[in-house]
């Protein structure tokens, strides 16, 4: 992330097992997002995690570290629960990037050139169709579907630097989508990159949202468990509870390292400064 928009963040956001998430709320988050895309210089990279992110995280150094460094969106119930459990409130909003993407896309009027990486080919392009008809004052262009060599990408990155984009959207699934992006893309070919696991899906209408209502109850998890239960089993079933287990197992162990060593605690609350003093 570019410092800008670090410095911007370090306001609005909260921690689960370290990782900052960001905490604004529908509308600010489409603001702050935008303004994002404005910087002429720098690049953010937006990423949307849930519980199943989370977890992978945790047993995935790299994956975490490049997290670290990006700018986190709480998706899904499982974040929300989280966080009542880690600073005592949910989230304000679930900006889950199957419904904020196309949000934002509405929202920023200046208009956009805008890159698609993902999905087979004839998802990748009915969702750049669909997005078409949805914003069609922006530009979208299909660059890649998601199935290139991921270990020498020079033709599909080479294209991107061709296409002079604004804004790179991928679509791989996590965490190669985020690796990817943090080994392959530079500030010069986009300012602002949005990873968002299978949106094209979506998107395009190969893969069916959960009704208005299930959504709205955040149960859209139990409406694709029902749709896909050999895949998405593992995932729910176990991840779900696991998850949570180590939301508790975290949080009692952190109280148990602060009342244990108040003084690092409390030294670590001072001001710059006062470490400087200190040190």
């Amino acid at each position: 992330m570019n410092l800008i928009a670090n410095f911007a963040v370090l306001a609005s956001r909260r921690t689960i097992f370290d990782l900052p998430v960001c905490d604004l709320g529908w509308d600010d988050a489409l603001v702050f997002i935008n303004e994002l895309a404005s910087i002429p210089v720098g690049q953010t990279v937006v990423c949307f995690v849930n519980a199943h992110n989370m977890l992978t995280a945790l047993h995935d150094d790299d994956y975490y570290r490049i997290m670290s460094h990006n700018l986190v969106l709480p998706d899904g119930i499982g974040l929300n629960i989280a966080s009542q459990i880690a600073h005592g409130s949910p989230f304000p909003a679930n900006l889950n990037g199957t419904d904020f993407v196309p949000a934002f896309l509405t929202f920023m009027e200046a208009p956009r050139r805008i890159g698609l990486i993902g999905g087979t080919r004839s998802v990748v392009e009915a969702a750049a169709e669909n997005f078409r008809r949805h914003t069609p004052w922006h530009e979208f262009v299909v660059v890649s579907d998601g199935y290139f060599d991921k270990v020498d990408s020079t033709e599909v990155t080479e294209e991107i630097e061709r296409q002079k984009l604004d804004i790179l959207i991928v679509g791989m699934g996590t965490p190669l989508q985020e690796k990817w992006v943090h080994d392959n893309i530079r500030a010069d070919h986009a300012r602002l990159v949005l990873t968002v696991g299978a949106l094209f899906d979506f998107v395009s209408g190969a893969v069916p949202r959960a009704p208005r209502t299930v959504r709205m109850m955040r149960l859209e998890w139990a409406y694709r468990l029902l749709q896909e239960p050999t895949r998405l089993w593992r995932r729910y079933v176990v991840g779900i509870p696991v998850f949570l287990f180590h939301v508790l197992r975290y949080r009692f162990r952190r109280r148990e390292r602060i009342l244990s060593h108040p003084e690092e605690h409390n030294t670590a609350l001072q001001p710059r400064s006062e470490h400087k003093k200190a040190s």
